[in-house]
């Protein structure tokens, strides 16, 4: 993956990006070291998600991404919500197949440079050998990266392929839509304190906001 360098003029971020890179910080440190926590935040932003992808520029996300033809970029590691929404800003939708499986690839070389805590994939569609990506979701599992998977829309062969994803890797699935994005918002966030505090850390959020975030625990396995 390519490491974007754009420097593009600086913005006002949105408080949900800030909200988001907040949680990251006050949830407690329990990784060895007492290192920040590590999060991929991967994003099909090919032609079909273009309406969600406009409304998901006002909600929190670090970048990796692929469109088009063979396009997958990943951003370097951000620490302020100013940078991680200024990256953000600057991608559009461009018509394409999935690259999944570069994604899972690239989550797999930098967990094993430095250690990634979750993965999260925002999607809504499967085009490639699910076999392939079930192997590398397995990988992750065993280098202790959980997916957490959000799947937008209802269809089927992404659902199967996403839900062996998520349970491989011992992550999640859940669904959205457009209609939810209040919902994915809440979720997100859930995800940020396992990535900062882990399995512990997220029961007690879990505990605390019931609901979606509830459901999103109960598919752990710690």
């Amino acid at each position: 993956m390519n490491e974007d360098k754009n420097r593009l003029p600086t913005e006002r971020h949105s408080p949900e990006v800030a909200e988001f890179l907040e949680k990251l910080k006050q949830a407690p440190a329990t990784h060895m070291g007492g290192g920040r926590g590590r999060l991929i935040f991967a994003l099909d932003a090919t032609a079909s998600r273009e309406p969600t992808w406009d409304r998901a520029c006002r909600i929190e996300i670090q970048l990796v991404y692929y469109r088009g033809f063979s396009e997958c970029k990943a951003s370097r590691w951000m620490t302020t919500a100013a940078d991680l929404h200024r990256i953000m800003r600057s991608v559009f939708c461009v018509g394409g197949e999935t690259q999944i499986e570069r994604v899972l690839t690239h989550a797999i070389r930098e967990t094993r440079s430095r250690k990634v805590n979750a993965m999260v994939f925002v999607g809504d569609a499967m085009e490639e050998k699910v076999d392939r990506l079930c192997r590398h979701a397995g990988e992750l599992g065993l280098l202790g990266v959980p997916i957490f998977i959000f799947h937008e829309g209802r269809d089927r062969v992404a659902a199967a392929a996403f839900k062996q994803i998520a349970s491989l890797s011992r992550g999640a699935y859940l669904s959205f839509d457009l209609a939810s994005a209040d919902r994915l918002k809440e979720l997100l966030g859930a995800v940020a304190v396992y990535a900062a505090g882990g399995y512990r850390a997220l029961t007690a959020y879990g505990e605390k906001k019931g609901g979606e975030v509830l459901r999103l625990t109960s598919q752990l396995k710690n």
